[in-house]
């Protein structure tokens, strides 16, 4: 039996894909339905990119973390590195995205094993 690359990713949501849903689902011409999707992900890119967190309703919120040089050593030889200083984009799911993931019934804040 073969293993390939593809059958180890999970699957994937992408912008072309969320340009047929807009197509489908709100009657947008898919070159209108593309150009939205572009538009929406560009914005988001520049903001960040400028320094801005994006916070979405609903969603969650994109983050600019500064991380700090730090030192780092090369796994192969064990020798030291220094990592430099970078900027990072970190994701936090809202509340009400958690809740989702871990099905409608499950409510906010409720859980014993935190």
């Amino acid at each position: 039996m073969e293993i390939t690359v593809e059958s180890l990713e999970t699957p994937a949501l992408t912008k072309a894909q969320l340009a047929e849903l807009l197509f489908e689902q709100i009657g947008l011409n898919k070159r209108e339905s593309k150009d939205m999707i572009d538009a929406f992900f560009d914005l988001i890119g520049e903001s960040l990119v400028e320094g801005s967190d994006v916070k979405i309703s609903g969603f969650g919120n994109f983050q600019i973390r500064t991380k700090a040089p730090r030192p780092g050593r090369n796994p192969r030889t064990g020798e030291s590195i220094p990592i430099k200083a970078r900027r990072v984009v970190t994701f936090h799911a809202s509340h009400k995205l958690k809740s989702q993931i871990q099905g409608e019934g499950a409510e906010v804040g409720l859980d014993e094993e935190e």
